[in-house]
C-alpha cells in the first residue's frame, strides 16, 4: 500500500465544514446566495487562515454552479477584503480584517449573549444528595484500591471476542441487528431463566424477565414507574449512593434504614417501597441474615409494600455456601430483583436484567421503548452465546478463586499492619474500614495519593455524610495481588501521619 502523501495528509486534516445550500428558486442571485454562504462559514472558523480556500473550480463542481457564478461570489468576497488572492497560492482569509469583523469597536471580542441554563433546565431533587468521586486516571496509581473497576487482563477477551464473532453469523445475526422495538433477545432470556437464576435459587418464566443497560438502568426504570413525590422510599444506611439518587429524582422521600453486622434493619414502620442489597451489603459487605429476611418479606407482604432486591455480586463469596436470593424464597411476591453481568465480566458492557411479576415487566418494557427501545442486540446475542458455550460459568468459578486470593491477601495484610481491627464479612469485591472517629478520611484519601495509593472515601455512603467521616473502602478486583500487602503497608503508614498531623 502506497504510503500517504503530505498532500493527503493535509486533505485529510482539513476542517470539517458544514454544507453550501444553494436554492435556484430564490430570487436572490446564485452568486449572491453563495457569497453568504461563504462569508458565514468564514466568520464562523470553517476555513483556517493558513489553509487556502476552495478552488472555483472544486465549488463549482461541489455546488453544480458555473464557474462564472463561483467567481463573482469570490470576487465580491476579494473586494470587501475578507479574503485575498495570493498568486499561484489561491485565496486566502484576511486575517486582519477577520479579526476586526468579529471584535467590537474597543477590540473585545464579539460573542452572542450567554444563555441561562439554570432557567431552563428543569431542577432536579437530589442535589442535596451526596455523589461517589472516583480517582481520574487511577490506573496511573501503583495502588490503585478503586471499587467497581476490574483488572482488564482477567477480562475473558478471547471467548467474548469469539461470542461477539459468532453473533454475526448468518444464525444469529437477525438477532443482533434487527430493530426489536421493545423485545429482548429471546435466547438470552431462556438462558437465564434456565442456566443463571437457578443458581440463585430463582425459577421464573421469560415472561418475568427483561434485559436492562446494567443495573443502574434497572433502577431507573423501577423509579419512574414505581416512585413519586409521595411515595415513601426505605434506604440502607449506608447504602449504595446511585439507588438513592435514583428515588430522589423523581421525588422519593428517602428513609434511612440502619446496617449492622446482621445487615439492614427491617423498618419498623410501614413504607411505600425498600431497596436491600441482602447478599453482599453495598457498602459494608455484610450478608442479611436469615431472621431478617423473614421479618422483612412477611412485613412487606402485610402491608402490601415492595422490595427491590439488588443482588449486584452474589457470585462472589469466599467462605460458606451463598445464601439464597430474597427472590427465591416463599411469598415473595413483592420482590423486584435486580441482577448484572457487569460486575463479574466488566462494567463498560452495561448489561443486566429484572425479575418482577409479569404485570410490572410489561410496564417496564414500554417504559424502556421510550428511552432506549432496547439494550444492543448484537451485545444480547453475544452474551447468550457466552452462558450457551460454558465460558460464563467457567469465568464466574476462574474470577472467584483470583478474587478468593486477593480477598485473603487484603484482609491478612490489613490485620497485619492497621492499628485497629476489621471485620471482614465472607464475601464482596471490596472491604469496608470504619476507623476510629478522630480519623478524617478525605484527609487520609489525600495522603494517601501523595504515596501512591487510591483508596475511596466512606462517607457519602450515608445520608449524613458529615457524621460519617471515619469510613473508607478498599477494592481489591482491580489492583494486582501483588501489590496488595505493599499498599496496605503504604495505607497504614498514610493513617499514622494523618492521626499525628490532625
Amino acid at each position: 500500500m502506497t504510503p500517504p502523501s503530505d498532500n493527503d495528509r493535509s486533505h485529510d486534516q482539513a476542517p470539517l465544514r458544514a454544507p453550501i445550500e444553494i436554492s435556484h428558486r430564490s430570487k436572490e442571485p446564485l452568486y449572491r446566495q453563495l457569497r453568504r454562504a461563504l462569508e458565514h462559514q468564514i466568520l464562523s472558523g470553517a476555513y483556517s487562515p493558513d489553509v487556502a480556500l476552495p478552488s472555483s473550480r472544486d465549488l463549482a463542481h461541489e455546488l453544480g454552479l458555473s464557474r462564472n457564478t463561483v467567481n463573482a461570489a469570490v470576487q465580491e468576497l476579494v473586494a470587501t477584503g475578507l479574503i485575498e488572492a495570493r498568486p499561484r497560492s489561491g485565496h486566502f482569509i484576511n486575517s486582519k480584517l477577520l479579526d476586526d469583523a468579529i471584535t467590537d469597536g474597543d477590540g473585545t471580542r464579539r460573542t452572542n449573549a450567554p444563555i441561562d441554563w439554570e432557567k431552563k433546565i428543569r431542577p432536579v431533587r437530589d442535589i442535596h444528595l451526596p455523589e461517589i468521586t472516583k480517582t481520574k486516571n487511577w490506573q496511573t496509581y501503583p495502588y490503585p484500591f478503586v471499587a467497581g473497576q476490574v483488572d482488564a487482563e482477567e477480562f475473558p477477551r478471547l471467548a467474548w471476542a469469539r461470542a461477539l464473532r459468532t453473533a454475526m453469523e448468518p444464525e444469529h445475526l437477525q438477532f443482533s441487528v434487527r430493530d426489536a422495538i421493545d423485545e429482548d433477545d429471546p435466547l438470552l432470556v431462556r438462558l437465564l431463566c434456565q442456566r443463571v437464576l437457578p443458581s440463585r435459587g430463582i425459577h421464573v418464566d421469560p415472561d418475568n424477565v427483561l434485559i436492562t443497560a446494567g443495573s443502574q438502568q434497572g433502577l431507573d426504570l423501577l423509579a419512574q414507574l414505581l416512585v413519586g413525590p409521595n411515595t415513601t422510599v426505605g434506604v440502607e444506611d449506608p447504602g449504595y449512593v446511585d439507588a438513592k439518587h435514583a428515588f430522589a429524582r423523581v421525588g422519593g422521600q428517602l428513609f434511612p434504614l440502619q446496617v449492622d453486622d446482621r445487615g439492614m434493619i427491617p423498618p419498623p414502620n410501614r413504607l411505600d417501597l425498600v431497596y436491600v442489597t441482602p447478599s453482599h451489603h453495598s457498602p459494608t459487605n455484610v450478608t442479611l441474615d436469615s431472621s431478617r429476611r423473614t421479618q422483612l418479606l412477611t412485613t412487606m407482604r402485610e402491608t402490601d409494600s415492595l422490595i427491590i432486591e439488588d443482588d449486584y455480586d452474589s457470585e462472589f463469596r469466599y467462605r460458606g455456601k451463598p445464601t439464597p436470593a430474597l427472590r427465591a424464597l416463599p411469598n415473595s411476591e413483592h420482590v423486584i430483583y435486580l441482577g448484572s453481568f457487569s460486575k463479574f465480566l466488566a462494567p463498560g458492557l452495561r448489561l443486566g436484567y429484572i425479575v418482577a411479576e409479569p404485570e410490572l415487566i410489561d410496564r417496564m418494557r414500554t417504559h424502556r421503548r421510550y428511552s432506549i427501545r432496547h439494550v444492543p442486540g448484537h451485545t444480547q446475542r453475544a452474551m447468550a452465546l457466552l452462558i450457551d458455550s460454558g465460558q460464563y460459568h467457567r469465568t464466574i468459578s476462574r474470577r472467584r478463586t483470583q478474587l478468593r486470593t486477593k480477598w485473603e491477601t487484603l484482609t491478612s495484610a490489613l490485620d497485619e499492619h492497621l492499628p485497629w481491627k476489621v471485620p471482614f464479612p465472607a464475601g464482596g469485591v471490596s472491604v469496608w474500614v470504619q476507623a476510629p472517629a478522630r480519623l478524617d478520611a478525605k484527609i487520609l484519601a489525600d495522603e494517601c495519593l501523595r504515596r501512591g495509593v487510591v483508596i475511596e472515601r466512606g462517607d457519602p455512603f450515608f445520608l449524613s455524610p458529615e457524621c460519617h467521616r471515619n469510613n473508607f473502602r478498599l477494592g481489591f478486583a482491580a489492583i494486582d495481588l501483588r501489590s496488595i500487602e505493599p499498599g496496605v503497608r503504604l495505607l497504614a503508614e498514610a493513617i499514622d501521619a494523618t492521626l499525628t498531623d490532625h
